[in-house]
């Protein structure tokens, strides 16, 4: 029997590639961004590695706008910091 291959993502803050369970998806869809804990949301989606580190580089890049295809708010950036904080490592 095979080993089961671990799925692997890669960080829109530090580029870094880790297996998909160890990182936080972020969705947008409809203009709508948030954090999507069960990987499972609809609409487009990013990772990131949980440490608000990761999102301050991805949001200094620009990495989610680009990435979600769409243009997100400060209000929506400064949302989603907050909600980050009770997944962080």
């Amino acid at each position: 029997m095979k080993a089961k291959k671990v799925p692997m993502r890669r960080c829109a803050g530090c580029g870094e590639s880790k297996p998909k369970n160890e990182m936080i998806r972020i969705a947008g869809y409809e203009n709508n961004v948030a954090i999507d804990p069960t990987g499972r949301a609809k609409g487009r989606g990013v990772y990131l590695c949980k440490s608000s580190e990761c999102f301050e580089k991805a949001c200094k890049k620009k990495a989610l706008g680009r990435s979600l295809g769409m243009d997100i708010s400060k209000e929506q950036y400064e949302a989603i910091f907050e909600e980050l904080k009770i997944y962080e490592k």
